[in-house]
């Protein structure tokens, strides 16, 4: 009698499964986890030393925000334009790090506790002023950093 276990494995809807979690990029996958263990720690830990009260601005939130943005802003740079073959730097830091440690969900639940708290007008100027900064801060880190790596990039090839 032949092994029929080959012929139940291939057609068990499970199989693909299998397969595909045999082919997933655990590098990158470790490199994202790690990363946004590094990133959420510097959030809760900012988070806690900046408490606000309920009524009053998250100026803690906001400043993760706004610096995480900054942040993404700089290191898409570098790693577009001066370390593009460091494959895990990406996942690492962008999507590890500062996505563990910008906080938007946190953002929008400030907005409704301020909304609850009955300080409506602090609530929108909080939301509106953290898109701002935000977007404000991500177009500043990309200028500054590509001014700088040209700036450097130019040097060396005057002198070198």
């Amino acid at each position: 009698m032949a092994d029929t276990r080959a012929d139940l494995t291939s057609t068990s809807p499970f199989a693909g499964a299998r397969r595909s979690r045999a082919g997933l990029p655990w590098p990158v996958l470790g490199a994202v986890s790690a990363g946004g263990v590094v990133g959420a720690l510097g959030r809760y830990a900012l988070g806690q030393a900046y408490p606000h009260p309920a009524a009053g601005f998250p100026w803690a939130t906001f400043g993760i925000n706004v610096s995480g943005c900054l942040l993404i802003g700089v290191l898409m740079v570098l790693v577009a334009d001066v370390w593009p073959t460091r494959r895990l730097l990406r996942p690492f830091l962008g999507t590890g790090v500062l996505g563990g440690y910008t906080t938007f969900s946190t953002y929008v639940v400030d907005v409704q506790h301020l909304a609850i708290a009955g300080a409506a007008r602090t609530a929108l100027v909080y939301l509106a002023a953290t898109v701002l900064a935000a977007l404000t801060a991500t177009y500043a880190g990309v200028s500054a950093t590509r001014l700088l790596t040209s700036r450097i990039r130019h040097r060396k090839e005057t002198t070198g």
